[in-house]
C-alpha cells in the first residue's frame, strides 16, 4: 500500500477554524430536520407509509439517510478537530440523542433486512462515522454503532464476490469512492477484516485501466469525478512508485498538462447554471470532491514528480470555486455540501 506523510486531518485545525462554527450549526440543524425528506424505502404496502424516523430513529434528518450519516460524521469530526471553535455542548447533545443503542439497533436491523440499501456510499459513511467516534474516544457512541458496523461489514463481504464490475457513475453508487472511504475507515471502525478483500477488489477492477479521458467529464449530475475517484482509490492500494506508473497510463491528460504547464488543459472547472437545482447543484460538490481527490493523488506521488504542481493548482481552483456555496442558506445544498468542504479543506 501507499504510505504517505501524516494526513492533514491529524494536524492542527488551521484550515477549518474559520468555518467550523458555521459548519457545526449547519450540521446540527440538518440532522434534526425531518422534512423535507427523500426516503429510499421500497414500499411493500400502505402499512409502510410511515414517518422517516420510524425506520431511521438515528438518521432521519438532513433530507436523506446518507446525508444524515455524514452530517453526524461532520459533527464528530468538528468536535475532535475544532471543539473549541464550535458549540460543543449543543453538538454533543444532538449526538447523545441520536447515537443511542436502541436507535442504532433499529438502524442495524433495517440495513440487514434491506441489503442493497445505500450500497456502498451510505455503508462507507457509517464506517467513517464509527471510526471518527473511536478517534474522538467516545466509547458510548462507538459501542452503540457497533451492531450497525458489524452489519455493514457483513454486507460488504457478501457483496464483493458478486460485484463483477465496478459502478463508475459520478454519484452515490460510485464503487471507487465508496470502497476508498471503507479503506480509510475500516481499521478505526473495528472491522479490519475488510481491508484485504476491498484492496483486492480495487486492484482487480482498476489495475489494468488506462487512457481515461477527463475531457468527457463531468456528467450533468456528478458530485464525484469517476476518473479521479478511481485514481484516489488506487493511491490507497498501490506502492508509491507503482502508483506513479499506473497514473501515467491511466491519465495521459495529466502528463500532457504537465508538459505544457497549462493546468486548464488537464481539468477545467464545471459550469454550474443553477445551483438551486438538486441535480445541477451536485456540480458544486464536484468542485470540492475533486479538490480532495486531486490533493490525495498529489500526496501519493513520489517526491519530485512534476505532476504534483498541476494537481495542486487544479485542487486550489476547485476548492476556491466550491467553498462559497457550503453555507448558502439553500437546503438543496446545505444538507450535504459542508461534509465535502471539510474533506477538501483537510486534504
Amino acid at each position: 500500500m501507499n504510505t504517505a506523510a501524516p494526513h492533514p486531518s491529524e494536524l492542527p485545525c488551521a484550515a477549518l477554524a474559520g468555518r467550523a462554527a458555521a459548519f457545526a450549526r449547519l450540521a446540527l440543524e440538518n440532522v434534526t430536520r425531518e422534512y423535507p425528506n427523500a426516503p429510499a424505502h421500497l414500499l411493500g404496502g400502505p402499512q409502510e407509509l410511515v414517518p422517516p424516523r420510524t425506520h431511521h430513529p438515528a438518521f432521519y434528518g438532513a433530507y436523506d439517510w446518507h446525508s444524515s450519516v455524514h452530517m453526524h460524521w461532520l459533527m464528530v469530526r468538528l468536535l475532535r478537530r475544532c471543539g473549541d471553535h464550535i458549540d460543543a455542548a449543543a453538538v454533543t447533545g444532538a449526538l447523545d440523542a441520536h447515537l443511542t443503542a436502541d436507535a442504532l439497533a433499529t438502524e442495524a436491523d433495517y440495513l440487514l433486512t434491506h441489503p442493497s440499501f445505500e450500497r456502498p456510499y451510505g455503508w462507507a459513511w457509517l464506517l467513517a462515522l464509527s471510526a471518527e467516534c473511536a478517534a474522538l474516544g467516545n466509547a458510548r457512541w462507538s459501542a452503540a454503532l457497533a451492531p450497525a458496523v458489524r452489519t455493514v461489514s457483513g454486507l460488504i463481504l457478501d457483496w464483493l464476490p458478486k460485484a463483477t464490475y465496478p459502478v463508475r457513475h459520478g454519484t452515490h453508487v460510485n464503487s471507487a469512492f465508496g470502497l476508498g472511504l471503507v479503506l480509510d475507515s475500516a481499521g478505526g471502525a473495528g472491522v479490519p477484516e475488510l481491508v484485504e478483500p476491498v484492496t483486492d477488489r480495487l486492484r482487480d477492477w482498476f489495475g489494468a485501466d488506462h487512457g481515461a479521458a477527463l475531457r468527457w467529464e463531468p456528467s450533468g449530475q456528478d458530485f464525484l469525478s469517476p476518473a479521479l475517484a478511481e485514481a484516489e482509490a488506487m493511491a490507497r492500494v498501490l506502492p508509491r512508485v507503482a502508483f506513479a506508473d499506473w497514473l501515467t497510463a491511466f491519465l495521459p491528460e495529466l502528463t500532457e498538462a504537465t508538459i505544457s504547464r497549462w493546468a486548464a488543459v488537464f481539468l477545467a472547472l464545471p459550469h454550474i447554471s443553477d445551483s438551486a437545482d438538486p441535480q445541477i447543484g451536485h456540480l458544486l460538490g464536484l468542485c470540492l470532491s475533486r479538490a480532495a481527490a486531486l490533493r490525495r493523488i498529489a500526496r501519493a506521488l513520489p517526491a519530485g514528480d512534476e505532476r504534483t504542481d498541476v494537481l495542486t493548482a487544479a485542487a486550489d481552483a476547485h476548492l476556491t470555486a466550491g467553498l462559497p456555496a457550503t453555507t448558502s442558506g439553500d437546503f438543496t445544498t446545505d444538507h450535504w455540501l459542508a461534509t465535502f468542504a471539510v474533506l477538501a479543506l483537510e486534504s
